[in-house]
């Protein structure tokens, strides 16, 4: 079992304190099994205040850290001073110090704060929510910020955006534990969405539209019925009765990036599935989900996950043939 520490400061969020256990606690294996197991933990053991106006009491302390194969740091808004160049509080430094070489490190929101002051983000990519981003940015130069994302996959240290982009990562990383079909169970268990790509701008425009105010929605759920054909611009912006110009801009302000991009995103997250729950020849699973070819999934994969169909697929189903072409 996944053993997970999720660090409880002085000051902490109440809501991002309890995603991990609701997520990962909706995460589970044949039979119902659990796949992690969550551990709420201070730096000294001790009780914290929340910024919510009550306090929580745990049962552990900085050991946790050391026993945790993923820590989780959430937000606290009890260490202002970080964003000033202030260094840790020592008991936090020392806690810290507990998490074992090669354990993967995550962040919530501000809880990049935390991280970068602690030195663990030097030279690497990161983010936090965007209100933040100049005060994180003077704080910490030598982190590559990327405030227009949901949250950053660095490997062994992940860091997200605000409150719901916490949701985001956290499911991101059930499925690259585990796959989509836990993933997505997990989602419709906690009742979000199962997939938002990582990249997907934090700070939409236009989230809810007015009233009176045409949307995409429906030509979005059109598009997904029809993945394995070809879909022009053009074609989705007739759909939504739009000129070209206007669907696209209203489709960034809605969802935070263009329509190419979008539909790239759930072409790639079909192609995953298939790979994942199926056998099917490479070719076959880049036709069913309107890649068209084995070799167009190939790169665009390998732009935006960085591995082979082949590969992946051995990720989730290691004894299942590489099969490639039929």
């Amino acid at each position: 079992m996944h053993r997970v520490a999720v660090l409880a400061l002085e000051g902490v969020a109440p809501f991002e304190l309890g995603m991990p256990s609701r997520v990962f606690g909706n995460a589970r294996g044949p039979g119902g099994s659990f796949l992690y197991e969550v551990t709420v933990c201070t730096p000294d053991g001790r009780p914290v205040a929340t910024d919510a106006g009550f306090s929580i009491d745990v049962g552990a302390g900085p050991e946790a850290l050391a026993a945790a194969d993923t820590v989780i740091v959430p937000p606290t808004h009890s260490l202002p001073g970080l964003l000033r160049g202030e260094p840790l509080p020592q008991a936090l430094a020392d806690a810290l110090a507990h998490i074992r070489p090669g354990t993967r490190i995550v962040s919530i929101c501000t809880g990049s704060e935390v991280l970068a002051a602690a030195g663990m983000l030097d030279g690497r990519p990161a983010t936090t929510h965007w209100v933040h981003a100049p005060a994180f940015r003077r704080a910490f130069p030598r982190v590559e910020l990327d405030e227009d994302v949901l949250f950053v996959d660095d490997g062994d240290i992940l860091t997200s955006a605000g409150v719901a982009a916490g949701i985001d990562l956290l499911l991101y990383l059930v499925r690259a534990d585990h796959g989509s079909a836990v993933a997505n169970l997990t989602a419709r268990l906690c009742v979000v969405p199962p997939w938002r790509d990582g990249g997907q701008a934090q700070y939409i425009v236009r989230p809810v539209p007015e009233p009176t105010v045409a949307t995409t929605t429906a030509t979005r759920a059109w598009a997904l019925e029809r993945l394995t054909e070809p879909i022009t611009l053009a074609e989705l912006a007739s759909h939504a009765r739009m000129s070209l110009r206007t669907f696209t801009r209203r489709f960034r302000d809605e969802v935070g990036m263009t329509p190419v991009q979008w539909l790239t995103g759930q072409r790639l997250e079909m192609a995953r599935q298939l790979l994942e729950s199926s056998d099917l020849p490479v070719d076959l699973v880049a036709h069913r989900s309107g890649f068209g070819s084995a070799n167009s999934l190939r790169q665009h994969m390998r732009s935006a996950l960085g591995i082979s169909p082949i590969a992946y697929r051995r990720t989730f189903q290691p004894n299942t043939p590489a099969l490639a072409h039929h």
